[in-house]
Parts: C-alpha cells; structure tokens; sequence
C-alpha cells in the first residue's frame, strides 16, 4: 500500500521543487490511506475519531501541495482542469 519514495538523499537534492512537492503530495495520500483503513478497523469510537481527523488534516496538505505544483509545474494546472472537465463528461454519458 505505501509507495516506494527514494530517500537516497543526494539524489533528492538533485530534484525539482516539482519533483519534491509531487513526493509530498504521494506521503499525504498514502498517509490518507493508511489512517483512513486504520480507522475502519478500529474498535473504540474514539480511536476511530482520531484517526478520521487526521486523515482530515492531510487531506488539506493535499492541497497545500497541489498549490506548489501549480507554482512549479507549468503543465499540472492545465491538466487538472481537463481531467476535470473529461469527468463531467463522461457523467453526461452515464
């Protein structure tokens, strides 16, 4: 389930600010995942909450990383705004 990130940490100081904002946008959705299942399986309400507010947390550093890559990738913005317009259409198929 968690994706393999190289931390061989001189080739990361070779990355692009892209490249490392894709890398933390691939922790917080793995992390998502992770606490998300994690509370699924909980037994105690309690720890369950938890684990679903900090799955919460992440997904704004979700955002917070697609901001940078909308900075620093001249193509994403573009590229998001037609996935999201080939969902809509795809819906009109239905």
């Amino acid at each position: 389930m968690l994706s393999s990130i190289p931390f061989n940490w001189e080739k990361l100081r070779e990355l692009s600010d892209a490249e490392l904002a894709r890398i933390g946008l691939i922790a917080e959705l793995d992390a998502i995942n992770l606490y998300e299942q994690l509370a699924a399986l909980a037994k105690d309400p309690l720890v369950k909450k938890v684990f679903y507010d900090i799955a919460k947390e992440e997904k704004e550093h979700v955002g917070e990383f697609l901001e940078l890559l909308k900075r620093h990738d001249g193509e994403i913005e573009e590229a998001l705004k037609e996935g999201a317009e080939e969902v809509v259409e795809m819906e009109k198929e239905k």
